[in-house]
């Protein structure tokens, strides 16, 4: 029971009756220390108190517990060094990490405590020692694997065609080979060795996404943008999409080309990935991210019902012409891919002037460059602006919440030899098996001093206030409109007049 009027108190708007409520109820726990502790007990969702403050963003309750558990080591003048406890902030030996939870919450104040102590210290220090170096190793490892595919599918075994063409639209003159002639030549093992190499890197692609898909559930790996969730689709897709060209390669089917340009344009696009470890690149890829799945998916079910209705009245208007005078809709497949190419402006509108065109090829166009060009496009031109303007107001914070993503993504695949725990026991220093982080802070005297300053200067306006109004109260039923406004104008400079005074009294009699 005590343990879920915790968890309720955590999750109470007024803060501070929240934080007195909860250290009376654990002054009455008698397992302080250890498993049975209230503290330590977690709910249905496997989260303790300290960690559901986190989810929900409830900052100042998540301060109140870090100064509970915070030990002062040593102070001398403004100079002091704290302790803090990290145990269940710490992912390297938690299960559920508390860094993993901040990140993957849809609630924007969780990601506030990233900025706070001692949640700060620890990401900085575990991505500056080892996760920025540990993550550019791997941008680069993994650009140069991606070169090494490309050139293999660049120098793919090809063979000139034998066949006749059956039609005079046939442009085709190479072949694929089959597999008994693929591998032949010394060059032909050089390439081979390259397949090898993309082949098992696939398979770790998969073999590394799939314990955590099963982990985490497809739902929320996918989906949270912060963790990379489409990044994972397609490095995930671009691995299937290898497996699948190295089957039809081994049974020699034709028509490798299709899943080995969908892995070339995959598996380049998850570059951007890599763009979340620096700060200036980082925010962009959450742009592109939240245009895509955001402001692109939406407007793609417009821009399909447009593009269906033009490239079918087209097809319809151009069945009965000569293809060979002018081609762009000689069939309906041709016929889409054209007025989506219109669509997009990327060609111009199709026209012969050597012949007589249709009447309703000029009508229909007429209301398509009306419709698409300067309606939709534009359009489509003001969501994205709209999405770049929400995103660039937090930038600074999502590249926060990418870094620790990333951070805890490095610290759960790579071995432990290669990332040793941060921070110190407690045994160190008769604290138990507990870990801490140590932190060295500096009080500025003269910062509180501006503050007492500050204080002096308000609460003298509020006095000089206090008094004016009841002078007002005093004569407001016998002075007219003009006098009160006149003697309101005169308080309000008297009143800063006198208050600046006494301020800078206070000045000169501190300095």
């Amino acid at each position: 029971i005590g343990n879920t009027v915790l968890h309720i108190l955590v999750l109470q708007p007024n803060k501070t009756f929240a934080c007195h409520m909860y250290s009376l109820i654990l002054s009455y726990d008698r397992s302080k220390e250890g498993p049975g502790s209230l503290e330590l007990i977690p709910n249905n969702e496997g989260l303790s108190p300290f960690k559901l403050a986190g989810v929900e963003g409830n900052t100042v309750m998540f301060q109140y517990l870090m100064q509970k558990r915070k030990q002062n080591l040593w102070s001398f003048g403004p100079l002091s060094t704290v302790l803090y406890d990290i145990t269940e902030i710490d992912s390297w030996a938690e299960d559920q990490s508390f860094l993993e939870l901040i990140v993957s919450t849809k609630k924007r104040e969780a990601r506030q405590i990233l900025d706070l102590t001692p949640v700060k210290e620890l990401v900085s220090l575990k991505w500056n020692m080892y996760g920025r170096p540990y993550f550019c190793f791997l941008a680069l490892f993994y650009i140069l694997y991606m070169v090494c595919f490309t050139m293999c599918c660049v120098y793919r075994p090809l063979k000139p065609r034998t066949g006749n063409r059956t039609s005079s639209r046939d442009n085709t003159v190479y072949v694929q080979k089959m597999l008994q002639e693929s591998y032949v030549a010394y060059e032909d093992e050089l390439r081979l060795v390259g397949e090898l190499i993309t082949v098992i890197g696939a398979v770790v692609i998969l073999v590394l996404e799939i314990p955590d898909i099963l982990r985490v559930g497809a739902a929320k790996y996918f989906g949270q943008t912060i963790l990379g969730g489409p990044f994972h689709i397609i490095v995930i897709t671009y691995a299937c999409m290898i497996l699948v060209t190295m089957v039809m390669r081994l049974t020699s089917t034709t028509g490798e080309v299709v899943p080995m340009s969908f892995a070339l344009v995959l598996g380049w696009c998850n570059v951007m990935y890599f763009a979340r470890g620096f700060q200036m690149l980082g925010p962009f890829t959450i742009m592109i991210q939240k245009m895509i799945f955001g402001d692109l998916m939406r407007f793609c079910w417009l821009m399909a019902v447009v593009i269906l209705g033009f490239a079918s009245a087209f097809y319809i208007i151009f069945q009965t012409e000569n293809p060979e005078n002018l081609g762009q809709f000689y069939n309906y497949p041709m016929s889409l891919f054209t007025t989506f190419e219109l669509f997009l402006t990327i060609i111009d509108g199709p026209a012969n002037y050597d012949v007589d065109l249709p009447f309703m090829y000029s009508v229909v166009y007429f209301a398509f460059a009306i419709i698409a060009t300067l309606l939709m496009l534009n359009l489509l031109i003001a969501m994205m602006g709209d999405t770049h303007w929400r995103v660039a107001h937090e930038q600074d914070e999502l590249w926060r919440a990418q870094v620790v993503a990333t951070t805890v993504m490095l610290e759960r695949k790579l071995p432990r030899c290669l990332w040793p725990r941060s921070g110190i026991c407690g045994r160190e220093f008769g604290l138990g098996d507990r870990w801490y982080l140590r932190i060295e802070d500096r009080v500025d005297p003269n910062k509180h001093k501006m503050m007492r300053y500050t204080g002096a200067f308000k609460a003298q306006d509020r006095e000089n206030y206090d008094k004016g109004s009841e002078k007002l109260e005093t004569n407001g039923d016998t002075l007219c409109k003009k006098e009160l406004s006149a003697l309101s104008l005169s308080l309000s400079r008297s009143t800063s007049r006198t208050s600046s005074h006494r301020g800078w009294e206070i000045l000169r009699r501190n300095t």
